[in-house]
């Protein structure tokens, strides 16, 4: 698969963010709250997959419900359980993931 056949799908990561969020007990404006946002209306926009959280709500998310944010993303690809999306594109066969987290957290 080339690099650039892989998309992000909004729909189903708007699914996701609303499977995560009822099984955190959260209703949403207790989210909107956790997250500083004035209004409900992005998270509502998410879950509808209208759109996509930003990066640091991205993060904030991953904080909130205990996840990692490749948990929360869902795309088109499909991967090998603990297999990094990242890894066939960096021109790497397997990585360790120690060196892989070196790599990465270094930056």
């Amino acid at each position: 698969m080339d690099i650039f056949d892989v998309f992000v799908d909004m729909q189903a990561t708007g699914t996701r963010i609303k499977e995560l969020r009822k099984q955190s007990n959260m209703r949403v404006c207790e989210l909107a709250e956790a997250l500083g946002l004035e209004s409900e209306q992005a998270i509502y926009k998410w879950q509808r997959g209208q759109c996509l959280p930003n990066v640091d709500n991205l993060v904030r998310l991953s904080i909130i419900f205990g996840c990692h944010i490749e948990d929360i993303l869902m795309n088109n690809m499909e991967m090998e359980e603990d297999a990094s999306p990242l890894l066939p594109f960096l021109g790497f066969g397997v990585l360790s993931e120690s060196f892989f987290n070196y790599v990465f957290n270094a930056i």
